[in-house]
This record gives C-alpha cells, structure tokens and sequence, in this order.
C-alpha cells in the first residue's frame, strides 16, 4: 500500500461542517485552495472559523466560499481582515467545469465539508457536491447510520 504524500494529509482540521452530512447526499468531493489574508491564515491556526452557514457558489468561471466567518485576528492592526467577506477557492479549470455542470442539475449544491491544514501547512477546503436531503430522507439515513453502528457492535460483541 502506498503512502500519502504529505500534502494530502490533512494535518490540523481547523472547522468542520458537520450537519452537512445530515442535510445534504454527499456525491462527490474536491480538495481546494483557499485565498486568504495573512491575518485570516493566522487567526485558522489558533482554531478560529466557522463553516456552519457557508456554501460555495460557481461566479464568471471562479469558485467562491461565501459566508463564512474567520473571526478578526486578535493581535492584529488596522489592517485586519473582514470576518465574512466572500472567499476565492483555487481549483483546475476542469474541476470548476465540473462543478458548474453538477450545480446546475436540479437540487445540487456545493457544500464545504472542512477547512484544515495539509502536511505543507497550506489551508485547503474539502467541498462536497450534494442533493439537499428531504424530511423522510433524513430519517432513513439516521435508521441506516444506527442500524451500522448496532451491527458493527453484534459483530465485535461476538468475536
């Protein structure tokens, strides 16, 4: 089995979207760069940043993260960064190809998962593309997910 390059090893994961999951059927996902201010870099290394509300959308042939929050870092100066302005993500112009053609469809939509570190120290956003999950979907995936963990627990139990 292969290593990992240090790269694709997400080293500290600083937010994490997790009702995501919940909410939307993950289909596909992509690595991205994230465009950030030296303050917004410093202020994800002390764990600040929330990724709850964001979503991403696909704007003239670019993809932004829009509303996330990267709170004010605390030992800077006038120059300081805006908390919730909209954030350039770097991806190949295929990727961007592919996921204007997948949010287009019906009910897609571009979800950010997480924003870690990888193994060079660069801030990365792991984005999903997902079906927004209904009422009744949300309770057959929740039967599912518990219906797993109990049998993995019967197997273990039992040798």
């Amino acid at each position: 089995m292969a290593r990992p390059r240090p790269e694709q090893v997400k080293a500290k994961t600083v937010a994490e979207n997790r009702r995501a999951r919940y909410d939307y059927a993950i289909e596909d996902t992509y690595e991205a760069g994230i465009m950030l201010t030296g303050t917004e870099v410093k202020s994800l290394r002390f764990g600040e940043g929330s990724i709850a509300e964001s979503y991403a959308e696909v704007k003239g042939g670019e993809v932004w993260l829009v509303n996330s929050n990267v709170p004010e870092y605390s030992h800077g100066n006038r120059e300081n960064h805006e908390p919730k302005r909209p954030r350039k993500l770097l991806l190949n112009e295929r990727e961007i190809e592919k996921l204007h053609k997948a949010i287009s469809r019906e009910g897609m939509t571009l979800v950010p998962l997480s924003i870690y570190f990888n193994g060079r120290g660069r801030a990365k956003v792991e984005l999903a593309i997902g079906k927004g999950r209904k009422h009744q979907d949300k309770r057959e995936y929740e039967k599912e997910k518990d219906w797993k963990r109990e049998s993995a627990r019967i197997l273990r139990d039992r040798g």
